[in-house]
């Protein structure tokens, strides 16, 4: 699609990758007609693509990839008979519906929760009238950016949850899920999932006198309606819009239609251009839950005009009789609702396809005045694709170029006319399908030969690319990633790595003004990415051994302290977990003898079987305590990790409270104990790496626990003292007393968002792992090298895996963490364990299947 060598004009848009087909003797990838794809917030990329063989039969493919490993490509043998013409995925990320040209709709769902696994199992079918769109029901969740407050101290002010009704509620306001599709024949039907699985569905005519319906977009406003929009696909005829209102009566579903405004193009009654664009080619609201307001496009053979609508509401003139006999007052002015036109654009070559943002930001009319303006915010511009190669970023109100990025044509001035443009030898290579990321900070496009392209969009368009102003908007995207859940490799594009240490420490300053419960809500999302930053710049990349540590570790102790039970029903409020960190906290004994005295034992009292179950959690405690007491005298050195832990306060305690639980549970079954190998049969390992223990945590938080200031996971940072000499001396003679164990770290992630470079796209090719060029993770730093043949290791279960696994894996998308598949344990305190991870990494990534083999 792209000429590899051209950057974007002004460096606002620029190429990441482009990923191409591999071309096979007995079978090719043929682009389909038409070509759809779908980009998910958890930054899964879904897109259609014909398979042909040699004697022409195709088959329906659906292509699923991560963006972050393009080439390691999922195929769907989707099974529709015909043309897959929509793609859509729900609000998690999680499911995918597909239509195509027969009427037929398939709802995808991850098999075992893994991004490279799907299965269909419910669907609906209005047979042999093609879907011409598709979305799921709203779901009643919407959440303001309020830009103009970016820099406010409380994430409630930068985001607000807004009153908005769902499509549908069940009993008790949960909402209904399910999806809605307009046919060509001018039908609309809704299928609605049953909490028992089963599916409703019901198909009524948008109005009496059904027509061809060729362009279809569906919106929903806040009081839980549906709003549809058609056209014939003629300029000449109206644009129609219908209220959807969808019910479930007697447990059958029920639909009712009412007939809305409609609008008339403005190219086609202006008499100079009457005739000029006689298709419309593309209708598309510009936002799913903003129904005011839509984007039109009507086409020629040659070029397009594209016009954005608003839907107003207007007083009606009252004549001076009526006024007489009962004056107008107040609210009881009568008003109409009308279509207003927006903006529009000059002549414009042909447009391909057409992507919007998905960012919440909500503008109303009179925003127009940003469009003026020189900054430009991600979220606030819609992307426009050309025939000729090129694609432009426009203002989604005002239709302004922000931003242009050409092919392989050569540059040309944005407001030179279509007409004068040279005609090329043949068709050119341009994008059939687009899609923006969830911040609007990337673009995927599927051109007409069937290779996918990822663009970065600057995030600050139409302005300067100032550092601290890229920094702001990269800041404010992180925090509404943290806040939403959603995956934010599309910002992590955009940072530089002399940006990270500024982005993180930011980050932390941001998170720490919140509230307590808040920060307690989001202590391991920002763990996760504050990781994922440090991947980017040499100077950090070991502190992402030290995230992913304390992201497992804040795991084992929540999972350790939940099997405490209470000895007695009426216990104060209060549970063990609780008293253990307060009575840990309070006691500052090096004996963990006297600190075990103060605890009730019997609350620790668990089934043997348990406890040997949970043996290898516990071994690794113990060893990660051992790991850190002897790194001490390398304190440093910022090239190790687990540096960062030496002056963690809160970390530190955790393994002590943690050392004391292992203590007391190795009274009841000795076995369950970590082991160590010492020189001395007579030396109590677990005493001495305490009573270290302690006095490293007394120094890293020693005002902390004289003011009696609570600690909450994710802050790292507090006033700390020195660790004495003789601590130091202790530690530096812990080698000769026991044996330091290497401990297996999470491996160098392979993925490209840390190899990618400005101004230098990667040409990848999907199933060929290629090579690339060297980051930041592959240097060889303490810990993070991996000799070829080791053994392999379950990273959450603490398993030894041999070095040629036999058992199926899965892998992380984010952070390579690795897993078996299925639990080789039945305990019941081991599958509570991996509950915590069954559906996502602990950083949040998803589960990527990995063959045996796995490198």
């Amino acid at each position: 699609m792209c000429d590899l060598r051209r950057p974007a004009a002004g460096g606002m848009m620029d190429l990441a990758y482009v990923c191409e087909w591999e071309k096979w003797s007995k079978s090719t990838h043929c682009p389909s007609v038409p070509l759809a794809c779908a980009w998910s917030c958890r930054n899964l990329i879904a897109f259609t693509m014909d398979l042909r063989s040699d004697d022409q039969d195709l088959t329906r493919m659906i292509h699923i990839l991560d963006t972050e490993h393009p080439w390691d490509l999922h195929s769907i043998p989707s099974e529709h008979r015909e043309a897959i013409t929509c793609l859509e995925w729900d609000q998690s990320g999680s499911r995918l519906l597909s239509a195509d040209a027969d009427g037929q709709i398939k709802c995808w769902s991850m098999a075992d929760h893994l991004a490279n696994s799907w299965e269909s199992s419910v669907g609906s079918l209005v047979e042999g009238d093609p879907i011409v769109a598709l979305s799921w029901l709203h779901n009643g969740v919407k959440l303001a950016l309020h830009v103009e407050k970016s820099g406010a101290s409380s994430f409630g002010e930068k985001f607000s949850r807004v009153k908005f009704s769902p499509s549908l509620t069940l009993f008790g306001g949960k909402p209904m899920e399910g999806w809605i599709a307009v046919t060509v024949s001018g039908l609309v039907t809704v299928s609605l999932l049953k909490p028992s699985g089963q599916v409703l569905t019901s198909t009524e005519s948008l109005c009496r006198l059904r027509g061809r319906v060729a362009l279809a977009d569906i919106a929903f406003t806040g009081g839980g309606n549906i709003v549809v929009a058609t056209a014939d696909g003629s300029s000449a005829s109206p644009v129609q819009f219908y209220k959807v209102c969808v019910s479930v009566v007697s447990e059958k579903c029920r639909i009712d239609t009412e007939i809305l405004p409609s609008l008339f193009m403005r190219c086609t009654t202006d008499l100079n251009r009457k005739d000029k664009f006689p298709a419309i080619t593309h209708l598309k609201f510009l936002a799913r839950d903003m129904s005011e307001q839509v984007l039109l496009c009507a086409s020629s053979q040659t070029s397009s005009i594209v016009e954005c609508w608003s839907l107003r509401k207007e007083g009606l003139p009252v004549n001076n009789i009526f006024q007489q006999i009962s004056p107008v007052v107040g609210d009881k002015q009568p008003t109409i609702l009308k279509w207003r036109i927006l903006s529009a654009t000059n002549d414009l070559d042909r447009v391909s396809a057409v992507a919007l943002p998905k960012l919440p930001i909500s503008l109303t009319n009179t925003d127009l005045k940003v469009a003026s303006d020189t900054q430009f915010y991600p979220g606030l511009g819609l992307a426009l694709a050309f025939h000729d190669g090129s694609v432009h970023v426009v203002h989604r109100l005002s239709l302004q170029t922000m931003a242009v990025f050409y092919s392989s044509a050569a540059p040309r001035p944005v407001d030179e006319p279509a007409i004068k443009r040279p005609r090329t030898a043949g068709p050119a290579v341009h994008f059939k399908a687009m899609q923006l990321s969830w911040t609007s900070l990337a673009l995927v496009g599927i051109d007409n030969q069937g290779k996918l392209s990822v663009l970065r969009l600057s995030p600050s368009m139409g302005h300067p690319l100032e550092v601290g102003l890229a920094l702001r908007h990269l800041l404010f995207l992180l925090e509404y990633c943290m806040v939403t859940g959603y995956d934010w490799w599309d910002i992590l594009l955009h940072v530089q790595p002399s940006m990270v240490q500024s982005l993180v420490e930011k980050l932390h300053e941001e998170y720490t003004r919140q509230t307590a419960a808040l920060q307690q809500v989001l202590s391991t999302r920002i763990l996760a990415m504050k990781a994922s930053l440090c991947k980017l710049s040499p100077c950090t990349v070991t502190r992402v051994c030290d995230y992913h540590t304390k992201l497992f570790l804040i795991a084992i102790s929540s999972t350790l302290k939940s099997l405490l039970r209470p000895h007695f029903l009426n216990t104060p409020d209060k549970s063990p977990g609780d008293r253990l960190t307060e009575i840990c906290a309070k006691i500052t004994d090096v004996d963990i003898d006297k600190v075990m005295i103060n605890l009730k034992t019997e609350e620790f009292v668990l089934d043997m079987n348990t406890l040997q179950a949970l043996q290898q959690l516990l071994q690794w405690v113990g060893d990660f305590v051992l790991y850190l007491l002897a790194s001490l005298p390398n304190q440093g050195s910022l090239l190790r990790p687990g540096h960062s832990f030496l002056r963690d306060g809160t970390s530190l305690g955790m393994l002590r409270e943690l050392m004391v639980v292992i203590r007391i549970w190795g009274l009841l079954k000795p076995s369950c104990l970590p082991v160590y190998t010492a020189t001395s049969d007579t030396q109590d390992s677990m005493s001495l790496l305490f009573r270290l223990l302690t006095k490293l945590w007394i120094c890293s938080c020693s005002v902390w626990v004289l003011l009696g200031w609570q600690l909450l996971p994710g802050r790292d940072e507090g006033p700390a003292s020195e660790p004495d000499e003789a601590l130091v001396d202790e530690c530096c003679l812990l080698p000769s007393q026991l044996l330091i164990p290497s401990l297996d770290w999470l491996p160098a992630s392979d993925g490209l968002v840390s190899r990618l470079q400005p101004k230098q796209p990667l040409r990848l090719q999907f199933g060929r792992v290629p090579t690339l060029p060297g980051s930041a993770a592959t240097l060889q730093l303490d810990g993070l090298a991996r000799a070829p043949g080791q053994p392999k290791i379950d990273h959450l279960r603490r398993l030894h895996l041999g070095a040629c696994p036999t058992e199926e894996c899965k892998a992380c998308t984010r952070c390579g963490c690795v897993t078996m598949l299925k639990s080789p344990n039945r305990t019941t305190a081991v599958k509570q364990w991996e509950q915590r991870w069954i559906k996502n990494c602990l950083c949040g990534g998803l589960w990527w299947r990995v063959p045996l083999s796995y490198p």
